[in-house]
C-alpha cells in the first residue's frame, strides 16, 4: 500500500513537471515579442562632415526608447569605441547621421567582426553619407547618398506592413523630412518604404525609390531608414515606432 502511494505520488510530480515545459515551450512561441538576455545597444554619431542638428535630440529619442522597451543605450562618438572588446557588449549598433570618414582601418575590421558574430546594424538618415568609399559599408548599408531636395512634404508607400519598423505605420504615410537620392544601391535590400516621387519636387531614382530597408548581411541584420534628418522626426509617434521596429530586428526580436 506505502509502494502505491509513492508511486503515485512519483506520478504526480512527473505529471506537473511535464505540464510545466509544455506551458514553458507555448509562453516561448507566441507571436509577442521575445525578450533577449543581451539587450544593449551603441549609438554611434560621429561626424567628418555636415553635422545634422538631430543628433542630439536623436540620441534622446532613442534612450528613452529604449527605457520604454527594455534595452540599455549607450553613445559615443569616439572611433575608437568601435573595437572588438567594447562592441562584444552590444547586441547591435546605430550610425545616427554620421558622415564622411568615421572609422580607421582597425575599426573597420571590428564592425565586419561584429556582423559576422550575428549583431545588428541600424543605420539612420547620414548613415548613407558615411564611408562611400568602403565598398563593404556601401554593401552592408544599401546604398550611398547621392543628394537631396530642399526638405518638403511627400507621400511614402508602405511596402510591407509586416515588418517590426512598418506594423504601425499608415500605408501612405504623408510627412516632411529631407529626401535623399542614392546611388550605388545594393539589388539585395528588401524594400520597406519607397517614396512617391511624383508627391514631391526632386527624386532623382525614379518609381524604385526606396527610403526604407533591411536585409540579412553577412550573418547579421541590417536596417536602414533614410528617415530622421529635421528634430521634430524624433517627435512623431509614427517615426519613432519606424526606428524602434529597425532596432527590435536588429537584435533579433521576433
Amino acid at each position: 500500500m506505502k509502494n502505491k502511494k509513492y508511486l503515485t505520488a512519483a506520478a504526480i510530480t512527473a505529471l506537473l513537471l511535464f505540464t510545466s515545459i509544455v506551458l514553458v515551450s507555448f509562453c516561448s512561441n507566441r507571436d509577442e515579442p521575445m525578450v533577449l538576455k543581451q539587450t544593449n545597444v551603441l549609438v554611434f554619431s560621429k561626424t567628418n562632415g555636415y553635422r545634422h542638428e538631430s543628433i542630439e535630440t536623436g540620441i534622446l529619442a532613442i534612450r528613452k526608447l529604449g527605457a520604454d522597451n527594455n534595452f540599455t543605450v549607450d553613445a559615443t562618438e569616439d572611433s575608437l569605441d568601435i573595437n572588438d572588446k567594447k562592441l562584444s557588449a552590444y547586441q547591435a549598433v546605430i550610425f545616427l547621421s554620421t558622415t564622411g570618414k568615421v572609422l580607421g582601418e582597425q575599426q573597420e575590421k571590428a564592425l565586419q567582426h561584429f556582423i559576422h558574430k550575428g549583431r545588428g546594424f541600424v543605420g539612420i538618415h547620414a548613415a548613407a553619407d558615411c564611408e562611400y568609399n568602403w565598398p563593404w559599408y556601401v554593401k552592408m548599408v544599401g546604398a550611398s547618398f547621392e543628394s537631396h531636395p530642399k526638405q518638403q512634404t511627400a507621400k511614402l508607400l508602405v511596402l510591407d506592413s509586416n515588418h517590426l519598423s512598418c506594423r504601425q505605420l499608415p500605408a501612405i504615410w504623408q510627412r516632411r523630412d529631407e529626401w535623399y537620392n542614392f546611388k550605388n544601391m545594393n539589388p539585395e535590400v528588401k524594400p520597406l518604404i519607397k517614396i512617391d516621387e511624383t508627391s514631391y519636387e526632386g527624386g532623382k531614382n525614379g518609381d524604385y525609390h526606396p527610403m526604407a530597408w533591411y536585409h540579412d548581411f553577412e550573418g547579421g541584420k541590417v536596417f536602414y531608414t533614410a528617415l530622421g534628418h529635421t528634430s521634430e522626426s524624433y517627435g512623431e509617434p509614427f517615426f519613432l515606432q519606424h526606428i524602434l521596429g529597425g532596432i527590435q530586428y536588429s537584435m533579433g526580436v521576433k
